[in-house]
């Protein structure tokens, strides 16, 4: 009998990367190449190259699934911020008719909570909220380990929750314009380049996210105070996730999750938020880490389209 191959493509701003899985899911094997710039084209066929690579290397035409960055809507049309050139376009119709087989795709964080629903915690629990903190906040709902469905896709795209009023005056911080195209979206002051931005508002100074996290260990006044200012950010737009999807845990991935001061305080940071008698979810680390795109991409990839011999 011919093995089963799937693949998982996780779609960034700078890098796509490709990982092989079998037909248990355990992964194989990963690559990155750099996301191309130039036109759509290019992207597409950079697609090819790598899924024509695995197919030649497996000796298969395995099953592809895409996590893409933005809004993938219910005619499968991308709104990207990231992959601009992909803005628009049908990237799973037009990559299936290039490599003669079905592609799954949905957003990159949706993936994430996808793999992570079916991961030890997440089996564990009914409703599991997946949440990226990294270059970009969003995150989806699964119930039952299957991914919640939207009507327009839109459903956990917490990053783009407003900028609560009352933690605006209360730190004093400035409008900012989102990527989106909107204004005030949580995503500016709680990704992890937020942190610089919220840090150089209090100091009239830059540093980078690392700086400020190195110097919150050491004792600095202006890091302590921005972090301060950001985790209380973060606890009152978990506390907004929490009243929209009341999950029973939620997952935190990203480069941000890796911040242990901001993992150990984040629960206690989201009670001032929640009705007095509303019990505060499990806030867990991500099982897959980095891999979870991918891992989430390839069970998108298997469940919908099959593993192809």
């Amino acid at each position: 009998m011919t093995k089963q191959y799937i693949y998982g493509i996780d779609i960034g701003g700078s890098k796509i990367e490709l990982a092989v899985f079998d037909a248990s899911l355990k992964q194989l094997e990963s690559w990155r190449i750099a996301t191309p710039q130039n036109s759509y084209q290019d992207f597409l066929n950079a697609l090819v190259g790598m899924i024509l690579s695995a197919d030649h290397k497996y000796q298969c035409h395995g099953a592809v699934g895409i996590g893409m960055p933005g809004i993938v809507n219910a005619n499968q049309q991308v709104l990207s911020a990231n992959v601009p050139h992909a803005t628009g376009k049908n990237a799973a119709q037009d990559l299936a008719q290039l490599i003669n087989r079905p592609v799954a795709i949905e957003n990159d964080c949706r993936c994430f909570a996808l793999s992570e629903a079916r991961s030890s915690v997440g089996l564990q629990h009914t409703r599991v909220f997946g949440a990226i903190l990294g270059t970009g906040a969003g995150g989806g709902l699964c119930i039952d380990g299957q991914l919640y469905k939207s009507a327009q896709g839109i459903a956990g795209e917490y990053g783009h929750y407003a900028l609560s009023a009352v933690l605006q005056q209360k730190y004093q911080l400035p409008i900012l314009k989102c990527g989106c195209g909107l204004t005030g979206c949580i995503e500016s002051y709680i990704a992890g380049p937020g942190l610089a931005r919220i840090y150089q508002h209090f100091s009239g100074e830059v540093l980078t996210t690392f700086e400020i996290v190195e110097g919150l260990r050491k004792g600095d006044v202006f890091c302590q105070q921005s972090f301060a200012c950001y985790l209380d950010l973060i606890g009152s737009t978990f506390a907004a996730i929490i009243m929209a999807y009341d999950p029973e845990v939620i997952v935190v991935g990203g480069g941000m999750s890796l911040v242990d001061e901001l993992m150990s305080k984040l629960e206690e940071a989201i009670v001032p938020y929640v009705f007095a008698d509303i019990r505060v979810p499990k806030i867990v680390l991500a099982e897959f880490g980095d891999a979870s795109g991918a891992r989430g991409a390839a069970i998108l990839a298997k469940e919908q389209v099959g593993a192809l011999a």
